[in-house]
């Protein structure tokens, strides 16, 4: 498998995100960053990418669709508003684009929820940061006990919450909720997000309130503990920080610490959504190495 070319993709959108995506398809065999669009040239993304020796376009999206071939796999990186234009205009193309816009019109993914496998799906929606981490929990906790309602708090760092992500605080919650409910079987969700100007920086955490029946605190601890370890084997610095059943209440709290080179370790927001997405293309990537080579023996 490793004699194969790695797929060839692009990342759209030069904020932290992009910045990190770079950084990440850098580190593996499967992927080769092809392109790095944005549309600011003087934006640090550009700059990371150019540094790196990638090649880099101020020319958005109109530059991946004048490239020679299509690209393998898109990330894209920028707003929900966006995506919408992206994926109509790449749609059709061979190309899987892979969201990490809340723009709510992908197949959502959450790897250790819905598996990573999109063989039929060219648009793959990771929901929202908050979903990515929110979601394995919930599902989790549901599927082990009656659950009523469900309530899910996230916190990010001002600092990291970039233009893009104030864009999008009407359909961070919109997706985050509608992930909560398709991922439990709950229909009374509610989603939350609260931007910290706090000072140290606040880590991305999320607070995760149930309503439960016949639930104790050692029962649900090692429900949640289970669903964390699945998601510690891409995002390591994911834990529960707390976890308490008062009566049919249940609350627990669980964060991320980024283990990125190019982002501070309060921004756990960015790392596991962008951690889902390298492990949704490297799964494509060796379903698309493996078809070639059972090709080439017949």
């Amino acid at each position: 498998m490793n004699s194969l070319e790695p797929l060839r993709v692009a990342v759209l959108g030069t904020g932290m995100i992009g910045m990190d995506l770079v950084d990440k398809i850098r580190r593996s065999s499967l992927l080769r960053c092809a392109l790095v669009a944005g549309r600011n040239p003087r934006s640090a993304g550009l700059r990371h990418a150019s540094d790196l020796g990638y090649p880099v376009t101020a020319d958005g999206i109109d530059a991946l669709l004048a490239a020679a071939r299509p690209f393998d796999v898109v990330f894209d990186a920028t707003n929900a508003h966006s995506h919408r234009e992206h994926w109509q205009r790449l749609e059709p193309l061979d190309t899987l684009l892979i969201d990490l816009t809340p723009s709510k019109l992908g197949h959502m993914v959450v790897p250790t929820v819905t598996g990573t496998r999109v063989p039929t799906h060219r648009n793959i929606s990771l929901i929202s940061c908050g979903g990515q981490a929110s979601v394995p929990l919930v599902h989790a906790l549901a599927r082990r006990f009656p659950t009523r309602y469900l309530e899910v708090v996230t916190t990010v760092a001002s600092d990291i919450a970039g233009r893009a992500t104030r864009l999008n605080l009407d359909e961070f919650v919109m997706t985050t909720q509608q992930a909560l409910s398709v991922f439990s079987g709950v229909p009374d969700t509610k989603a939350i997000i609260n931007i910290s100007p706090a000072v140290p920086p606040a880590t991305f955490r999320v607070a995760i309130s149930a309503e439960v029946e016949g639930a104790t605190t050692e029962g649900v601890y090692a429900v949640l503990a289970a669903a964390a370890e699945q998601v510690r084997a891409f995002a390591p610095g994911y834990g529960i920080t707390a976890c308490t059943v008062a009566g049919e209440r249940v609350s627990v709290s669980a964060e991320v610490i980024a283990t990125s080179a190019v982002m501070p370790r309060y921004a756990g927001n960015l790392d596991i959504i962008n951690a889902a997405a390298i492990l949704v293309a490297e799964q494509y990537a060796a379903s698309r190495n493996s078809a070639a080579m059972t090709g080439v023996g017949q």
